[in-house]
């Protein structure tokens, strides 16, 4: 008997056609997604590409990653940078005898492409963070093989080899297994994508979206390369100074670059360099360095659509003019930010207060913008304030928002709120204009008490509202809610530091050098019995040990690493949900959730618009 099936059976999900499918048509639909869930197959999450026109076969979709491990060599009193080439063996299934580099599939079970090759770098050169350390990450591409039916998504990395005066183990370390014949050094300027050169496909494509000197050339190429490094190690900065520091670096970059060059090539090689400034600085900061280089250069392409002269000399001048517009307009947001929170206490806290009393404030460590919010308080309006500082700790920075919030009060200037005097009592001393208080971190329930607001700043902003900020902010927050639950919770923040869409958990996570945390235990004023505690903590993540600062005394028994997994976590930042904010504020005033994410989604396609062809 032959079965004729309604066209939905073949058409539409299971799901789609219960009412139009009945029968044995309807059975077997059920029976056909009942193996697609058993294989584990969702054909919406299908890894073949469909067919193109012609009826050429499909391309099978894969995610790789490829890493390029470099290491750094004194040459004729020049220090030069060599690549490593992998031979790929005989026993691979694709691009046998090539020249390649650390490559393999991003697997379901890696949580990122990053995690994908460090996987891979250990799988097949036995190599680990201990002998290398993340230089760099390209911008992924797509790149076609038909001659192998294949679609690959690539995401390049650089790592720098660390030799044994850094704890690594040098190129002694690198063993091959069985995916590579061979290795070798090569100059990354000889890396090419010909037939004579025997690599995989587009290896010099993956190679300059890393090695970013290719493209920029040599001088411009090592200011980026400082550069870089600058926002790596400055943990001192906050956001909003980083993006700052982004913009003087790509205006620098700008000014060197070769100018003997078509105009579209160079204007792809300035949105090149912006790209890498926003993901290899600290890309935990980057809501704020992209936001502030995006708007630089839609301010550059709208300058140079307008010059009649197309040279790439009149091109770069425009936009050194247009980066320093913006550098100096900076300014003016903290003040329109430090204007609508001094409103803002006006209207809704100093007004409904009722009595001579100091605003109750309350907040963490330090931020730049938060300072400068304070400062117009003080100085322009006659409210007194009760500030009270939670210090942060391993680095200790909320006693430089109390040194220069005090220097910013003259001596003599006191609240114009006068004191409440009582017949017959002695009179009372006029309210001080600024009173600071500085509490440990682990007393936010203790600073709480009675406060009126809980001032907290932003290193990044997700489009659900969410609020990324040092760590400590959100103990504060939830100890406000219960012990002060009338408190309004405060966001002050440029928009800058909204971020494109995307998960807040997506995020990426800065974990900092234990040693900052761990030195404080064998600090001077500690306990014996605490500094020898420290000395038998063994290696943590990172490489750092509590004996590179602390010696134990003879006869203090160390924990045996081999039977006890120590680790020491030194995160600077942590989410607070949209649901515990009250009010946003911003250089452009009063921010819903709603306005956060109109704003994240128009970055989100700016970001698509200038770095989509790089």
């Amino acid at each position: 008997m032959t079965l004729h099936l309604p066209l939905c059976t073949i058409l539409r999900s299971p799901l789609s056609c219960r009412r139009s499918c009945t029968g044995p048509a309807r059975r077997i639909q059920a029976s056909l997604h009942g193996i697609h869930r058993s294989l584990g197959v969702a054909r919406s999450h299908s890894t073949m590409a469909s067919a193109g026109d012609g009826g050429k076969p499909a391309l099978q979709k894969r995610s790789v990653v490829s890493s390029f491990l470099y290491k750094f060599v004194d040459e004729d009193g020049e220090r030069k940078a060599k690549v490593a080439l992998f031979k790929r063996s005989g026993q691979v299934r694709t691009y046998q005898h090539r020249w390649a580099v650390v490559s393999g599939s991003i697997d379901p079970e890696d949580p990122s492409p990053q995690a994908a090759a460090w996987r891979e770098i250990r799988e097949e050169t036995t190599l680990t963070p201990s002998s290398l350390e993340l230089m760099r990450q390209g911008k992924s591409y797509v790149l076609p093989d038909e001659s192998i039916g294949r679609e690959w998504t690539i995401y390049p990395f650089a790592f720098r080899l660390k030799d044994a005066s850094e704890g690594g183990k040098g190129e002694k370390g690198i063993q091959l297994d069985w995916e590579h014949d061979t290795w070798a050094w090569y100059d990354p300027f000889e890396v090419e994508d010909s037939e004579n050169f025997g690599a995989v496909p587009r290896l010099a494509e993956s190679l300059r979206r890393v090695w970013f000197e290719k493209d920029l050339g040599l001088e411009a190429g090592a200011v980026l390369t400082n550069g870089l490094e600058r926002l790596k190690n400055d943990h001192q900065s906050g956001a909003r100074q980083l993006a700052g520091i982004g913009l003087e670096i790509l205006r620098e970059i700008v000014f060197k670059m070769d100018t003997h060059q078509p105009p579209e090539q160079w204007w792809t090689r300035v949105r090149f360099a912006s790209w890498h400034i926003w993901k290899n600085g600290r890309e935990s900061m980057g809501a704020a360095v992209l936001s502030a280089l995006l708007s630089a250069l839609s301010g550059i392409e709208a300058r140079i659509q307008r010059l009649e002269d197309k040279s790439v000399l009149r091109w770069r001048d425009a936009a050194v003019e247009e980066l320093d517009r913006v550098i100096a307009s900076r300014q003016d947001t903290a003040r329109a930010i430090s204007t609508t929170f001094s409103s803002f206490i006006k209207e809704h806290i100093a007004s409904k207060l009722g009595q001579a009393r100091p605003i109750k404030v309350l907040t963490v460590s330090e931020s730049s913008t938060i300072t400068c919010a304070l400062r117009e308080v003080i100085a322009n309006t006659g409210i007194s304030l009760d500030l009270r500082i939670l210090e942060s700790r391993p680095l200790f920075e909320g006693v430089s928002l109390a040194s220069e919030l005090s220097k910013s009060v003259p001596s003599s200037q006191f609240s114009t709120d006068e004191a409440t005097n009582e017949p017959g009592q002695p009179r009372k001393d006029p309210i001080p204009k600024l009173q600071l208080t500085l509490y440990t971190d682990a007393s936010s329930a203790l600073a709480s008490d009675d406060v009126d607001v809980v001032l907290i700043g932003a290193d990044r902003i997700a489009e659900s509202g969410a609020v990324s900020n040092k760590t400590g902010s959100l103990p504060a927050i939830l100890s406000a809610k219960h012990v002060s639950p009338k408190a309004k919770i405060v966001i002050v923040s440029e928009t800058e530091k909204v971020a494109t869409p995307g998960a807040a958990a997506a995020h990426v996570v800065e974990n900092n050098d234990p040693a900052q945390l761990m030195h404080a235990w064998t600090a001077g004023f500690n306990s014996e019995r605490i500094r020898s505690a420290a000395g038998t903590i063994p290696s943590v993540a990172g490489g750092a040990t509590v004996q590179d600062a602390y010696h134990p005394h003879h006869g203090v028994d160390e924990v045996n690493s081999d039977v006890v997994d120590v680790r020491v976590r030194n995160v600077f930042f942590e989410w607070i949900p949209p649901e515990l904010v009250d009010i946003y504020i911003t250089e452009r005033g009063q921010l819903t959730v709603a306005d956060i994410a109109k704003h994240s989604k128009t970055l989100g396609t700016e970001e698509e618009r200038f770095f989509r062809d790089i």
